[in-house]
């Protein structure tokens, strides 16, 4: 059904029937939800173009030459890692600028697509087709059940975002990610991970939403205590099931060859109790030639990972210091921290979508007629009232996410590791084009690990401390 009246998308379903009065708040909601999005998009925008301005520099950094300066004082041989990353400077610009520019056009489409979708209705829309489908046998089988059109109505709604997310996907790995020398990529790869990526939503993600709309409809007003409950479970469980069975599918781990940098890792471990079971090295180099290292498993069974490109752009002191950090986090409790913390996050938004699931006012905002489908309740509710309190949220996580890569570097310095840090994070900077001179409030909400020079700077802090101590 068309309709033109205020403050309602273009297309609604039959039976929506908007509020028309100013005083309730379901008349304003959309225009409320537009708004909020446009401003976030707005201020956003800004910090991209300032950005931009940094990307545009030309001269070096002076606060990143003098602290470099200051690290290297005095340091007759070795290696001198100034005039590297003064040689990778101009690189680094244009690599970012590449980056923010993409990102900058795509923001655009995100939000023209976000507002284009809420003002012609395209949800209620696209429930009405998955309906069809459903009960047309489209599929060969008929599907009445409101689970039954969820899990339609999600096939639709991901074949959507494929798409329309494709070519920028393509554009930023086959354009600017080879370009400046980081894409290993081939199409016959790309198309795998897509393909098993679309695999994995569908076969893990459909009955996990299955059984989540069951639960919320049997769990009464209480619901959100075992919606809660079985999130909490589904992250314990896939945090074992996780590098076991599906990492595998898109990267081969081989064990890390016997040597000395396993022995001097095995011993790091043991010294701080970390319970390493296994240590593996992943084949990251067949999509790009950037680096990293990460941990993880659960309770007692944790595994080490080290990208193969890691190991051929720092050396072994340098990736045990990189390693010293990342069992800082785990020896400052800052994992442990992050899981809770998602866990309130989550209980908090279901219990806060239990005030407003029978809100009626606000879903028929959006063109919905009575009675909502529990995922477009789940929908409209975290893209209106939980959308704000997301992105405060978000911004606070970074800040303590920042505070605690200050944190795992201090702890790597008590273990005597600082000079040996300090190299190994500029020459992971200089092999990854890393921002030298990110703009200080675009840096401040989008990095979730502090720049650079603030790292050095805190770690020559650290290091006079404990001289000093």
């Amino acid at each position: 059904m068309l309709t033109s009246l205020p403050w309602t998308p273009f297309y609604t379903q039959e039976g929506c029937i908007p509020s028309l009065s100013p005083n309730d708040v379901g008349h304003w909601v959309l225009a409320l939800t537009l708004l909020f999005m446009i401003s976030v998009w707005a201020f956003e925008n800004y910090l991209n173009y300032r950005q931009v301005d940094a990307y545009s520099r030309t001269d070096f950094p002076k606060e990143l030459e003098l602290t470099l300066e200051a690290i290297e004082k005095g340091k007759n041989g070795g290696e001198k890692l100034l005039p590297k990353l003064r040689s990778k400077f101009s690189k680094s610009q244009a690599y970012g600028m590449d980056k923010i520019k993409f990102a900058i056009a795509s923001d655009m489409f995100n939000i023209v697509e976000s507002v284009a979708s809420l003002l012609l209705g395209f949800m209620p829309y696209l429930w009405d087709i998955a309906n069809h489908v459903g009960t047309e046998k489209i599929l060969y089988i008929k599907v009445e059940s409101e689970i039954g059109i969820s899990l339609i109505f999600l096939l639709l709604m991901t074949i959507f975002g494929t798409v329309t997310s494709l070519p920028f996907e393509l554009y930023s790995t086959f354009q600017i990610e080879k370009k400046h020398g980081f894409n290993k990529m081939t199409a016959s790869l790309f198309i795998m991970d897509k393909i098993k990526s679309l695999l994995l939503t569908f076969i893990i993600g459909g009955p996990l939403l299955a059984l989540m709309l069951k639960i919320i409809k049997w769990g009464g007003t209480h619901f959100y205590l075992y919606v809660w409950a079985f999130t909490l479970s589904f992250s314990v469980i896939m945090m074992t099931i996780y590098p076991l069975f599906i990492m595998p599918l898109f990267n081969k781990y081989e064990s890390l060859p016997d040597g000395e940098l396993k022995d001097s890792i095995v011993a790091l471990s043991k010294k701080l109790d970390y319970p390493l079971k296994k240590l593996f090295v992943m084949d990251g180099s067949k999509r790009s030639s950037h680096s990293n290292a990460f941990m993880f498993g659960f309770g007692k069974n944790k595994r080490i990972v080290l990208f193969d490109t890691l190991l051929t752009q720092v050396d072994n002191d340098e990736i045990l210091s990189i390693l010293g950090h990342e069992l800082g986090h785990w020896k400052l409790g800052h994992t442990k921290t992050n899981f809770i913390i998602t866990q309130i996050y989550f209980g908090a938004a279901f219990y806060t979508f239990s005030l407003c699931y029978n809100s009626i006012e606000l879903y028929s905002a959006f063109g919905f007629a009575s009675p909502i489908p529990t995922l477009i309740a789940l929908l409209i509710f975290f893209q209106t009232v939980w959308a704000p309190v997301d992105k405060i949220l978000s911004f606070l996580m970074t800040i303590m996410s920042r505070s605690f890569e200050f944190a795992a570097d201090r702890f790597s310095v008590d273990l005597k590791m600082s000079k040996e840090l300090q190299r190994g994070l500029c020459k992971i900077h200089l092999e990854n084009l890393g921002s030298m001179c990110p703009d200080r409030l675009y840096s401040t909400y989008h990095y979730s690990h502090p720049p650079l020079v603030e790292r050095l700077k805190a770690m020559m802090d650290f290091d006079e401390k404990s001289k000093q101590s």
